[in-house]
Order: C-alpha cells, then sequence, then structure tokens
C-alpha cells in the first residue's frame, strides 16, 4: 500500500450543502431558512434559556440546596485495594503513589469491602467501624 494510493471509503465523504446558489439547487432563495422571523435573519440568536419575554424556567423555579466542592476530593478506598498495597504503613501519600486516589485528594476513608489478611497501620486516613475492626483483627491499627 501506498500513501498516494489512499482514499476514504466510499461515501463517507459527503460535500457540503451550498445554500443559496439558485432554484436549481433546492436551496436557493430563502436557503432553507422558510419565510421571516428571528430565525430566518442573519444573527437572528437568542439567549439560552430566553422565552420570548416570559420569565424563563431557570428563574422560576427557587434556590435549592447546596453541593460542596471539597466532596469530590475525599475518596473511599477498599480494604482489599489496602491488602494488595506492599507497604504496612499507609498515610494519603502512599495511597496517591500507588494510584489509589487522586493527586487533588484532601482525605481518604477505607470502607469494609474485601477482606485484609495482614498487619497495617493507618495514619492520617480514616476508617469505618466495620474497616477500623477488620484491621485490627488482622493485627493492624488506626491512628487518626
Amino acid at each position: 500500500m501506498k500513501l498516494n494510493v489512499i482514499q476514504p471509503a466510499e461515501g463517507s465523504n459527503r460535500a457540503r450543502r451550498r445554500v443559496g446558489r439558485g432554484i436549481g439547487s433546492g436551496l436557493g432563495k430563502t436557503a432553507g431558512r422558510g419565510h421571516k422571523g428571528q430565525k430566518s435573519r442573519a444573527g437572528g440568536f437568542h439567549k439560552v434559556g430566553f422565552e420570548g419575554g416570559q420569565m424563563p424556567l431557570q428563574r422560576r423555579l427557587p434556590k435549592r440546596g447546596f453541593v460542596s466542592l471539597t466532596n469530590t476530593r475525599n475518596e473511599e478506598i477498599r480494604l482489599s485495594e489496602i491488602n494488595k498495597l506492599p507497604v504496612d504503613e499507609i498515610d494519603l501519600l502512599t495511597l496517591m503513589r500507588a494510584n489509589l486516589v487522586s493527586q487533588h485528594a484532601l482525605s481518604a476513608k477505607v470502607i469494609l469491602s474485601g477482606e485484609i489478611s495482614r498487619k497495617v497501620t493507618l495514619k492520617g486516613v480514616s476508617a469505618t467501624k466495620g474497616a477500623k475492626a477488620a484491621i485490627e483483627a488482622a493485627g493492624g491499627s488506626v491512628a487518626e
């Protein structure tokens, strides 16, 4: 195969629509825009959500709730993932290096999912009640 013989697949490249080029093209005169009205005119844009002067939906509905931006930076780790780590002392930096939490994480929490069969020490990483019990049963400890 040579670069000068490569062609796109049959029918994959269509000619662009040339509007306003005479009656024979099928898109002459009004160029597919219909007659009159805002959308037929050049620059006939409107604001997103504009409802012709009626109070728009996003302004009719009451404001509600709050989404904390720090919630996205608090992450969870399974016990089974902790069990696979080659180190015994686990902190947030260790989890980041192992790609178990993102580089932007502010805190991490170990949840009871899977099993742990070795002794590990958690430092600066919180754990749920069940996870803490499982880690201590395996001979490890959780230091907040």
